[in-house]
This record gives C-alpha cells, sequence and structure tokens, in this order.
C-alpha cells in the first residue's frame, strides 16, 4: 500500500465511502454465459468491510458507467440504497449523494481505478484505489491499495479509513467475543 502524508487526517473525517464498480468491487472482468447474461465476480471480503463500515453507522454508494442487473443485486445484498448504475459522467451522480446526504467533500471517500472516475476522484476529501488501477489515478490517490480491484483493495481502503478513526479494534473485539455477531453480510 501506498499513502499520501495526510491521508491518516483525511482518513478521519470521512463518513461516506462511494465506490465504482468495474475494477474496484470487481476485477473488471466481464463474464458472458451462453445466453449472453453478463456475469461479474464480487470478493467477499469486500463485501464484508462494505458492511462493517456501515454498522459503524456510516454510508455508502455506487456510481458506475455501466448499467448491471448484477451490479443492482449486489447493491441491494449490501443495503447500498444508492446506487447510481450507467453514469460514465460520474459528476452529477456525485452532487445528488453530497445534497441528498448533506455531505461536505471532505467527508467522503472515493474509490475508482480508471480514468472516467478522475473528475469525481479530485472533488472527494479522500481518493483512493487498488493496486491496478490506472496510473493517473494513483497519482491522485491519497491511499493506493496493496490489493488489485475485486481481490481485497476494497476491504482494505475500508480497514485503514477505520483504523484512522480508531474503530477497528473494537469490531475485532467484537468478532473475537463469544456473543454471536450478527448484522453482517459479505
Amino acid at each position: 500500500m501506498v499513502f499520501a502524508a495526510d491521508a491518516t487526517e483525511r482518513a478521519r473525517r470521512v463518513r461516506f465511502i462511494i465506490f465504482d464498480v468495474d475494477g474496484v468491487l470487481t476485477d473488471g472482468g466481464i463474464y458472458t454465459g451462453e445466453t449472453g447474461e453478463f456475469m461479474k465476480p464480487f470478493y467477499v471480503r469486500d463485501g464484508l468491510g462494505i458492511r462493517l463500515w456501515q454498522n459503524e453507522g456510516f454510508g455508502t454508494a455506487i456510481i458506475t458507467g455501466r448499467a448491471s442487473a448484477i451490479v443492482s443485486l449486489r447493491a441491494a445484498e449490501l443495503k447500498i440504497e444508492d446506487a447510481y448504475l450507467g453514469h460514465i459522467d460520474k459528476r452529477s451522480a456525485y452532487a445528488d449523494i453530497k445534497a441528498r446526504h448533506g455531505l461536505l467533500d471532505e467527508e467522503i471517500a472515493y474509490i475508482g481505478d480508471d480514468l472516467v472516475d478522475l473528475a469525481v476522484m479530485g472533488q472527494v476529501g479522500f481518493a483512493a484505489a487498488p493496486a491496478d488501477a490506472a496510473d493517473e489515478v494513483c497519482a491522485l490517490s491519497h491511499f493506493v491499495a496493496h490489493a488489485p480491484g475485486g481481490r481485497g483493495a476494497v476491504r482494505e481502503i475500508v480497514e485503514f479509513l477505520l483504523k484512522a478513526q480508531g474503530r477497528w479494534a473494537d469490531i475485532v473485539a467484537r468478532f473475537s467475543a463469544p456473543a454471536k455477531v450478527t448484522n453482517v453480510s459479505q
């Protein structure tokens, strides 16, 4: 992982994460079945990281350039209510999210991997990327994960945010306790 000198300070202010999908929540591959249906692999550790973030009372959203029923299903499964599909120009969706949730730029993290993410990444308080993101995206990011997209980058970034906010040890302790853990999906 690589992060800017002020990444921890920026991470402390974040209370909302926006995710790109292809190349961030997935490995960027699009698999086509015999009958033409599209499939995408999602990584369960990334999903658990998102749910842990939400269980701390924080918000999440998706802005993706492709419209996909698979993404809608995954967003519903992860309880991500704000899913903007088919938005190649992500700026209007970003403005809508800010307005709907009463957020300031510095309270938002955006995780992106390619050129279509640059405009929003330049506005947020905490920009992050998977290890295999485009060079221009990595250069703009405050945090670049060690893991690639769709293989743990989201989880790594969420952990960094939660650790910066002093929440990670309590989360681990809840999972280590003998009581049953509830309200978490992957």
